[in-house]
């Protein structure tokens, strides 16, 4: 299976990556996902969402989570992009790309991927122009992962 990954502080270009797309010719789905910064975060409005990863350890368990789709699914390709820093409501911070023979392993495998990656990757958002004053993130802590980062209300940095 082909895998790319990158996390990046540089926009997401739709077009640019559905440019670059490979396929070989047994292949017959392609199911790819934009997520994109909402308006609100909690129930309050924001401006935007400030991403911040634990880069190394970020990489390492979508390497883990490729892996794991590559046992489940007859996947040929993903491709996934993560924005990490400020990124503006209605721009995109995730496009995930699954190839696979058949829409069922596609659309399985992708949405596999996306909620498990929300579940393991330690990649942390924080409203930005809003009253949420603390990053929020889905990843549930066990004993395996690492401790959680502690942030000061008054500044965004780490205690």
């Amino acid at each position: 299976m082909r895998r790319n990954l990158k996390i990046t502080t540089e926009a997401i270009s739709e077009a640019a990556l559905l440019a670059r797309r490979q396929m070989s010719d047994s292949m017959g789905a392609v199911v790819y996902f934009l997520g994109v910064v909402r308006g609100t975060e909690q129930g309050a409005a924001i401006q935007a969402i400030d991403y911040e990863s634990f880069q190394a350890m970020a990489e390492h368990q979508f390497n883990l989570l490729f892996a794991e789709m590559e046992k489940r699914w007859p996947v040929e390709s993903v491709r996934l992009v993560h924005r990490v820093g400020v990124v503006q409501v209605n721009e995109p911070s995730l496009w995930v790309e699954v190839v696979a023979p058949h829409r069922q392993e596609a659309f399985a495998a992708c949405q596999w991927l996306i909620d498990e990656m929300k579940r393991v990757v330690p990649i942390w958002k924080k409203p930005v122009g809003g009253k949420i004053q603390h990053p929020t993130s889905d990843i549930q802590r066990s004993t395996k992962c690492h401790a959680p980062i502690r942030w000061s209300k008054r500044a965004r940095r780490r205690i």
